[in-house]
């Protein structure tokens, strides 16, 4: 079914009129589908990561190999979400001058992660999934200063921390 705005009204979480490819900090969340608890636990505190989230955190890492003008910065894996700090810069590479999107790089992070947790449930018995592995969309922020950075940082590093309270915990 082709988009018909008469029927289909998603409404964009983006700032209108903001070029999501400008140099910056960006602080995205990554929910999986329907909040299912797919990727680990967390005891007393800690993240224990299992061997979905091992490939999720193994993908995260290539980014910059893959776009030439991406930085990472904290970033943690929570059971059933993601959070991230990616920094957008200038491309130094003359072979690769080009200008991402934040949308085109976590466009292929889900895409791959899906790619590979399908290999999971074939090959290792990986719990399945329904329909997606990730939502629809992702939540992101635009930072603007170092202040908020480092409120960010401080937020990914704390996450696993208050888990019991976290709205995203389904328990």
């Amino acid at each position: 079914m082709n988009y018909n705005p008469q029927i289909h009204h998603r409404r964009s979480i983006r700032l209108q009129g903001y070029n999501y490819a400008q140099i910056g900090f960006y602080f995205v969340t990554i929910c999986v589908q329907n909040k299912e608890c797919l990727l680990g636990d967390i005891k007393q505190g800690l993240m224990n990561l299992n061997p979905a989230s091992k490939m999720v955190r193994k993908i995260w890492l290539q980014l910059p190999q893959r776009f030439a003008n991406i930085d990472l910065d904290e970033f943690v894996i929570m059971p059933n979400h993601f959070h991230g700090l990616i920094s957008i810069s200038i491309n130094n590479e003359p072979e690769k001058q080009f200008s991402v999107k934040l949308s085109e790089v976590i466009g292929a992070f889900k895409s791959m992660t899906t790619h590979q947790y399908i290999q999971g449930v074939k090959q290792y018995n990986w719990q399945r999934f329904q329909g997606k592995l990730w939502q629809r969309n992702y939540y992101e922020h635009i930072i603007r200063d170092e202040f908020s950075l480092n409120n960010f940082r401080q937020y990914i590093i704390d996450n696993p921390i208050k888990w019991e309270n976290d709205q995203e915990n389904p328990f």
